[in-house]
């Protein structure tokens, strides 16, 4: 079964928008976790627009789940991760004011830098995860930096799936495919829905995880947070 992490970075937004506490970032955490999700994610930003660095720090004895702090490894971001040790670092190459994570890394042009930031979290006994596009060439590259995970940055097959174009998912299987090969682990995230969740699971062999937040915070809005997380549940084994 494919592992279904929660990634609750809007509900930090909703938080900050009125400069208190409610929704609270730690409660609704441990109410995920308490639903059935397998796993929590947060992505930090610089500005702390959403997610805060100490909410990751107040998160860290709540999460007993898998715990998976996503960002650019900016030296404040590489700092937090070693002093939190989460289960997973999911490493992202957004700009600072990036609204949302809008591509993965060339894992080529970029490969010395992504080897050591790897190495210094291995190191410290935290699983890594780099965001890559489905290109067969970036898959390779991946494996050469020593990840121990790659994810799979899945908007364009959203984006087409809900278009009606199924065949938007075969350059991820082709990708996963030689991730299996390469004895690299599978996480996908981005876009990721109610209505598309069981088609890509499907056909994505050997998939470990997803993270999921945008359209499962926007789906319980209607459908209420226990409700949804046990639809994608189902969706998901």
């Amino acid at each position: 079964m494919t592992k279904l992490s929660v990634n609750i970075n809007k509900i930090a937004t909703l938080r900050n928008s009125r400069g208190g506490d409610l929704p609270n970032v730690v409660k609704f955490a441990k109410d995920v976790q308490r639903f059935g999700a397998e796993g929590v994610t947060i992505h930090p930003r610089p500005d702390e627009r959403h997610i805060r660095y100490q909410d990751a720090r107040d998160l860290k004895s709540e999460v007993y789940t898998e715990y998976n702090i996503e960002g650019n490894p900016i030296e404040s971001f590489v700092n937090l991760v070693l002093e939190v040790k989460p289960t997973q670092v999911t490493l992202v190459p957004d700009s600072v004011d990036a609204i949302t994570s809008n591509a993965g890394w060339d894992t080529i042009k970029h490969k010395d830098f992504l080897v050591d930031v790897i190495k210094e979290f291995q190191n410290n006994n935290v699983r890594t995860s780099i965001f890559v596009d489905p290109v067969i060439k970036q898959i390779e590259g991946a494996k050469e930096t020593g990840t121990d995970r790659i994810e799979l940055y899945t908007e364009a097959f959203a984006h087409q799936f809900g278009l009606g174009n199924k065949e938007a998912i075969k350059p991820y299987v082709e990708s996963a495919k030689l991730a299996n090969k390469l004895e690299l682990g599978i996480n996908a995230g981005h876009d990721l829905s109610l209505e598309n969740i069981k088609f890509f699971k499907d056909e994505i062999p050997n998939l470990l995880e997803v993270s999921i937040g945008h359209a499962l915070v926007s789906e319980s809005l209607y459908l209420g947070v226990e409700n949804v997380i046990q639809m994608y549940l189902h969706k998901l084994k």
